[in-house]
């Protein structure tokens, strides 16, 4: 019978008093889009929450919108309307989309990035926490 060490007595004791593991372990939460119609526009109220959570401009959320929805964007006072009646399943879809191109790291799939425009007016994805970079299209 093999016996236990000392450290492997304090190891076994410093194992016990560690809590229990969180049930989320991320620390990024997808924010979503607040939206309601008004006539045939769509209004999100909440774009400078959700850009300030994923760290990018709201011009750049408007102007990704109105690619992506083909539809005339503006983003004043606040809030974004898309001239065109879209469900709030479409347009965190196309958030989501966003997040995944412009936000999250290609290597680590963290949320610390920051856009660079580099060479020939090539953007990038510089990611902050292991030094990726990735262009984007």
């Amino acid at each position: 019978m093999i016996q236990m060490t000392e450290y492997e007595k304090l190891l076994d004791k410093a194992y016990s008093q560690l809590p229990e593991k969180a049930t989320q372990t991320e620390r990024f939460e997808m924010p979503y889009a607040e939206s309601h119609l008004q006539g045939t526009k769509t209004i999100i109220r909440n774009i400078d929450v959700i850009a300030s959570k994923i760290r990018r401009d709201g011009q750049l959320l408007s102007k990704y919108f109105s690619k992506e929805l083909a539809v005339p964007a503006t983003y004043a006072n606040g809030k974004l309307t898309l001239h065109g009646k879209f469900s709030d399943r479409a347009i965190n879809e196309k958030l989501t989309n966003f997040v995944n191109a412009y936000v999250l790291c290609k290597e680590c799939k963290k949320p610390d990035t920051k856009l660079i425009e580099g060479a020939h007016g090539v953007k990038s994805l510089l990611c902050e926490a292991c030094g990726a970079r990735s262009p984007i299209r």
